[in-house]
């Protein structure tokens, strides 16, 4: 019953963000979202110090492809050594690659330039969706999905959420507050990481699904 409402869940989170990012393209597309990119733009950045400034470099580069890279090979060979599940490393590494893939496909696709307001550092490429957004969800979405599976404790679980969400969301504002994305592009991002998380996630448990299910066929 457990297994059957996280393939449920999974699915209609993965079409919700499907939907999702097909409306913030649209409104992109129609350029109906100006206005809305420009005031959060400005109220992140009304907040700019020195300290500040620091602390969203430092979360912008754990959200960077060469801090991603590190943390995938710690977390695989965490996974590998304490838990010993082929098929949680293999689902890990599917939902990176493919989540990256994907928008690097969404990139050339859109060729939306980045914002050039007031940048706090230089960045090249195009800026929808935001490629820190869509690894942060993925990376810390599937770290949560696989370590909640071995912590037993509600409280462990808890802190563990809190903790991912806190990461995922600092992450996209630390590129709204350096000048390098527009707020849609964060929120395209998370939709887009979102999509990639759940699919992988859905197809996975679909799969553990029929393991299950012919396991318990084979014993009768």
């Amino acid at each position: 019953m457990n297994m059957k409402f996280q393939f449920t869940t999974a699915l209609i989170l993965c079409l919700l963000s499907l939907v999702g990012f097909c409306f913030m393209a649209l409104l992109i597309s129609r350029q109906e979202i100006i206005q809305f990119d420009s005031a959060v733009i400005s109220f992140i950045q009304g907040f700019e110090s020195k300290l500040l400034t620091i602390i969203m470099k430092f979360f912008t580069f754990i959200g960077s492809t060469g801090s991603i890279i590190v943390i995938s090979i710690m977390a695989l060979v965490i996974f590998y050594k304490v838990f010993k599940k082929r098929s949680e490393l293999i689902l890990f590494i599917v939902v990176i690659l493919g989540a990256n893939l994907l928008f690097i496909i969404l990139k050339l696709f859109f060729q939306r330039a980045r914002p050039d307001l007031h940048r706090l550092i230089e960045v090249a490429g195009y800026s929808f969706p935001s490629g820190h957004a869509t690894n942060a969800m993925t990376v810390y979405g599937i770290l949560t999905f696989l370590l909640w599976r071995h912590i037993p404790a509600r409280w462990g679980r808890t802190i563990l959420i809190f903790i991912s969400c806190i990461f995922i969301l600092i992450i996209g504002i630390s590129r709204i507050y350096l000048g390098v994305h527009y707020p849609s592009d964060i929120i395209a991002g998370y939709f887009t990481g979102g999509f990639s998380l759940t699919f992988a996630i859905w197809f996975y448990q679909r799969y553990q699904e029929k393991r299950y299910n012919q396991k318990h066929i084979n014993e009768r």
